[in-house]
């Protein structure tokens, strides 16, 4: 049994989007808003493995584009409202949008990353 089999009972959906340590699911995974900490408080596990690169925001921008464009339309069709409705509605709900998923989406694939044992990849040359 292997040190990853003692905690492999925590999910990382739960993990990841609640931002707490992919192994243990009780340390914080992030310092600052996006900032993960060195290693985990409780377990110790080092966060130098982490690598989630454009991952979160290349989702963030599919989900909130397509949640947004649809509400858009909607609203355009059903209501016919002036421009100026549209940048006062669609530019806070693309912002608040885009900073609320960030964080929980990142957890979640750096989550993903520690279950799937990911790396990057280096070449022995």
């Amino acid at each position: 049994m292997n040190e990853f089999d003692a905690y492999s009972s925590r999910s990382a959906l739960s993990t990841g989007l609640a931002g707490r340590c992919p192994r243990c699911g009780q340390g914080r995974l992030f310092d600052g808003f996006l900032a993960t900490a060195p290693r985990c408080e409780t377990c110790g596990l080092d966060y130098s493995f982490i690598d989630s690169g454009d991952g979160p925001a290349v989702f963030v921008i599919f989900i909130v584009g397509i949640v947004v464009v649809a509400a858009a339309f909607f609203v355009e069709f059903t209501w016919r409202p002036a421009y100026w409705v549209h940048i006062v509605l669609w530019g806070p709900a693309i912002l608040l949008l885009s900073l609320g998923l960030l964080r929980p989406l990142k957890g979640l694939m750096i989550a993903v990353q520690y279950r799937r044992k990911a790396a990057e990849h280096r070449s022995g040359g």
